[in-house]
């Protein structure tokens, strides 16, 4: 298992915050960003478009940092970080399911929308998650840390995440749904767990490929048409289960 020095050098973040705090995962910015940019794209090509020449259209110069700085909180955007750069490879390859493969890569960098997988998981299917619900979930550690302001505006961010990445559904009245998830999702929650130098079967009991909300004999099934298109090798037999990752060369950490 890697560390969490380790994790960093790879990509993900840690604390105690995160872009949610300001920012829901930003799915729409995100898409255009991504289809006039190519894969190659520095993270000083992206600032510039963003910042300088306001390609994602927004008001104010003051409002156009604060959109690159909760791009790269969430997303990276720099293929120096192997996180983004997998991400990146295979963001055209499933575009019904591209919001998931977001919200993947942003739970991986963001502690507070991490956090809440607890919260979304523990929900049944069609089950109503009531606003005061994420609310109570950020508060029960420390009930002095955030406003009520704050709750409520976090909160919301959050719930919104999942319900762009098809996780809830509903406005006022948020309800639990199962995405519908392809391929790319399953193959980049095995590489999430890679990351954290899991293997075998223990791959597909982490969070990673929990939080997809797909029983295991699906998850085998989409993980064998990865494999099929070259994203992974996955073999398995009986209990015997073999992922591996023969195209991505991580980093020495």
């Amino acid at each position: 298992m890697r560390n969490e020095q380790q994790l960093v050098c790879l990509g993900f973040k840690f604390g105690k915050s995160g872009a949610h705090s300001a920012r829901s995962m930003m799915i729409e910015e995100l898409k255009v960003l991504l289809i006039a940019h190519d894969e190659n794209a520095t993270r000083a090509e992206y600032e510039d478009n963003i910042v300088n020449f306001n390609f994602l259209l927004k008001p104010t110069e003051k409002s156009r940092k604060l959109t690159y700085r909760y791009l790269v909180d969430l997303y990276g955007l720099d293929n120096h970080i192997p996180l983004f750069k997998v991400f990146r490879e295979w963001w055209g390859l499933s575009e019904s399911t591209q919001a998931i493969l977001a919200l993947q890569l942003a739970v991986a960098r963001d502690p507070l929308l991490r956090a809440s997988t607890e919260v979304i998981l523990h929900l049944e299917p069609r089950e109503h998650l009531p606003r005061e619900c994420m609310e109570a979930f950020l508060a029960k550690d420390n009930p002095e840390r955030f406003s009520a302001t704050s709750l409520r505006s976090i909160s919301q961010n959050l719930n919104g995440t999942w319900t762009q990445a098809g996780f809830l559904s509903g406005r006022a009245k948020k309800y639990r749904e199962n995405p519908n998830v392809s391929y790319v999702n399953v193959a980049y929650a095995l590489f999430l767990g890679h990351c954290h130098g899991l293997s075998g079967q223990r791959l597909f009991d982490s969070l990673w490929c929990r939080m997809l909300s797909q029983d295991k004999e699906r998850l085998f099934e989409l993980a064998h048409s990865a494999s099929l298109r070259g994203l992974i090798n996955f073999k398995q037999a009986s209990e015997i289960v073999e992922v591996t990752f023969p195209n991505i060369a991580l980093p020495e950490v």
